[in-house]
């Protein structure tokens, strides 16, 4: 690159760093509960060196023997699905030493900041998690990621559906491979009490589009003295993931992937009425929606004082710490109505950057997170299913086995909007920012043309 495009780029991430610093905000999966990390920690790094080691250029390093690996994985199931992905890698590679430097909290926020202060600084660690797809794009744009097609064997490319493949690609098929996913979590996803339901004579498995489930709601609500849906407003994350399931329910995958691509001529009434059915649902909203947050609200739910919610599947794991509620006795889901055939993906990846401190050890553990091997290791603990269609299912428990089905049979995966699949970071926390301003009031004209604008830049 020229030093006009570096500056360039530069500049352009630097903006982009601005905005993501400045709409941050507790996402809500792939969390576990994880503490705040340390802000000693929050650089990270084999030096803390603000400004990169000018002793390393492009991908070459003298120490290759040490893989500086940055996650939020640092509690409950996901820590332990890390802690035991690592023992296996080791014991597989005994002459590469790892150090992890973990960053929790703010649902993954504090480790995004953390690596675009280090990508900038040209100081990255070797690899670390991150969600693929369009929140990879700034760094590609930037050109500070390797392409790593030589990683992605013909083997490996046909283990992997269309769906995970293009979000390892920073969500355009024209891009070649930037990251390996290691495991999915499904967005469309609705839980339901099995108590609660029964008791009302409401059938979900039988509800065709997510008009069907106001019905059913005002049918809980006058039947039994439960809520119809546990749901937390007291940020805008779980709104827009509702927002999101709702418009894919309604008005399917192109439409879906339509907006998505900034592409909204047309479909202005999709959104108009996506919104319209959210409002409708806030009616059958627990009257404390606005103070509790989204593991609270899978708790209504477990209690008998909500009858449905919207989360994803990380939500079984919840349910699971749950004495008595059990899976089909005291919980069920169905995928969210309308969505049947979709696995709405969520996922976690590893990218190799450039200026890499390790790039022989970087490339042995990217190559290792694609196989079936650690897949099969890291999920049952972490709750999520494989992105290899060829894992087998016997270490995974009922509700994980049914997702696996699901996913292998699906006939799309369409990207998370919450979780930074679906669109750059910029115009995530911009469209946040706009959910948040729809909860204030929820006024449907003023939500729908901001968020036409904001997807359209």
């Amino acid at each position: 690159m020229t030093d006009d495009s570096e500056y360039v780029s530069r500049r352009k991430y630097l903006a982009w760093a601005s905005a993501a610093t400045g709409g941050a905000m507790a996402l809500a999966g792939c969390t576990g509960g994880q503490d705040q990390g340390s802000s000693n920690q929050s650089q990270g790094g084999r030096n803390n060196q603000s400004t990169g080691s000018s002793n390393q250029s492009g991908d070459g390093s003298s120490n290759n023997s040490e893989l500086e690996l940055q996650h939020w994985w640092t509690a409950g199931g996901d820590g332990e699905a890390m802690t035991a992905l690592l023992d296996r890698f080791k014991e597989k590679n005994p002459n590469i030493k790892v150090t992890e430097n973990p960053v929790g909290g703010a649902g993954g926020q504090n480790l995004h900041n953390v690596i675009q202060n280090r990508v900038l600084n040209n100081n990255p660690p070797s690899t670390w998690q991150d969600w693929p797809g369009e929140n990879l794009q700034p760094y590609a744009q930037a050109d500070k990621l390797k392409d790593i097609g030589d990683i992605w064997t013909e083997k490996k490319r046909n283990a992997y559906l269309d769906g995970p493949k293009l979000q390892a690609r920073a969500g355009d098929s024209e891009n070649p491979f930037y990251a390996v996913p290691l495991n999915i979590h499904r967005i469309n996803n609705l839980f339901y009490n099995v108590e609660l339901v029964e008791e009302a004579g409401v059938d979900p498995t039988s509800f065709g589009n997510p008009q069907d489930l106001i019905d059913a709601m005002d049918t809980i609500e006058s039947e039994t003295d439960a809520a119809g849906m546990g749901q937390e407003t007291s940020s805008a994350q779980g709104t827009l993931q509702l927002f999101s399931v709702t418009l894919l329910g309604e008005a399917g995958v192109d439409t879906f992937q339509q907006f998505i691509g900034g592409n909204t001529d047309g479909i202005e009434d999709a959104v108009t009425s996506a919104l319209e059915t959210v409002k409708s649902y806030s009616e059958y909203y627990t009257q404390d929606a606005g103070s509790i947050n989204q593991d609270e609200a899978g708790y209504k739910v477990a209690n008998g004082e909500a009858a449905f919610m919207n989360q994803g599947d990380w939500q079984a794991g919840n349910f699971e710490t749950i004495d008595g509620f059990d899976y089909e006795s005291g919980w069920r889901h169905v995928p969210w109505p309308g969505t049947k055939g979709y696995y709405q993906l969520n996922m976690d990846g590893f990218p190799f950057p450039k200026n890499n401190p390790s790039p022989n050890a970087t490339r042995k553990f990217l190559e290792f997170v694609g196989t079936v091997e650690a897949q099969e290791i890291f999920n049952p603990l972490k709750g999520s299913i494989p992105p290899r269609s060829d894992v087998p299912k016997e270490d995974f428990g009922p509700f994980l086995k049914k997702q696996i089905e699901q996913f292998n049979n699906s006939e799309a995966q369409p990207p998370s909007i919450a979780h930074g699949l679906a669109l750059p970071p910029d115009t995530l926390n911009n469209l946040t920012e706009g959910m948040a301003n729809f909860i204030s009031g929820y006024n449907i004209q003023k939500a729908q043309q901001n968020i036409i604008d904001i997807v359209s830049e």
